[in-house]
């Protein structure tokens, strides 16, 4: 048992240090923290738009264009980066199924293109 606790000490004396410095800042921002802030500060902005309008208002369509976009350039290099680094040990099906995912995100990027989200006005 006492081997044990001789392994373990340091992890709990870091844990213990860890949580103690945590608080401790946690504490001075409530203790020295403005008490005052200002209204704007205060008030709700979320996605660009004030929060007194309706909640059901319509959205312009790019706005989800524009989401889908980041998704498509997101996945792609998530998924290039390491299919780039296997290249070398990879076989055809590997090839292939790559090479069929960057098809589905071409088709994808055109009809983004068709739709316009990438002219700005």
């Amino acid at each position: 048992m006492e081997d044990l606790l001789r392994e373990y000490l340091p992890i709990l004396v870091f844990l213990g240090m860890a949580t103690a410095l945590g608080a401790v800042l946690i504490l001075a921002a409530v203790i020295l923290g403005p008490t005052n802030p200002d209204p704007e500060k205060l008030s709700a902005y979320e996605c660009g738009f004030n929060a007194f309008d309706d909640a059901r208002m319509k959205f312009d369509v790019r706005f989800y264009l524009v989401a889908i976009l980041f998704i498509i350039f997101d996945l792609e290099i998530a998924f290039l980066f390491p299919w780039a680094v296997t290249f070398k040990d990879m076989t055809d099906v590997g090839f292939w199924s790559m090479m069929v995912f960057l098809g589905v995100l071409t088709i994808g990027f055109a009809y983004e293109w068709k739709k316009g989200a990438l002219e700005w006005e």
